[in-house]
């Protein structure tokens, strides 16, 4: 079993380095979702299979995760929040969509911010040592 939480694990943390770096490039939506849900799996994962783990390295690996799925959600929050109201007729250069839009830009910011801190390069290789895989 230990093996197989040990695939498992380095399956999701090369996924979510992969789209760290591709968020770095691009904050589009997608990237953003794309990122979310990778971090929601690394996260489930390491909480599921805790009992495989080190003990403090999965709690902080789960800590700074959450980190970054805040980051992302006040991006993700705003993407949605405009998509729905242009899909409900509302203007793009109505005074709410361009304060969303100054919401989001800011919110993007600081995704880029957090995800500095991550230096994706070795992020896999970091991970696995401190998990022990």
């Amino acid at each position: 079993m230990r093996e197989y939480v040990g695939f498992q694990t380095g399956i999701l943390l090369r996924r979510a380095a992969s789209q760290m770096t591709k968020a770095t490039h691009t904050a589009d939506a997608d990237a953003v979702h794309d990122l979310r849900v990778a971090i929601r799996r690394l996260s489930r994962c390491v909480r599921v299979f805790a009992q495989f783990y080190p003990g403090g390295s999965r709690k902080e690996l789960r800590r700074r995760l959450a980190d970054l799925l805040d980051a992302c959600g006040g991006v993700r929050d705003r993407d949605i929040a405009i998509g729905l109201l242009r899909k409900g007729g509302v203007a793009a250069n109505s005074p709410l969509v361009r304060r969303l839009e100054n919401e989001r830009r800011a919110a993007s910011r600081e995704l880029q911010l957090e995800l500095q801190l991550w230096k994706p390069r070795g992020f896999t290789r970091r991970w696995r040592n401190q998990l022990e895989l």
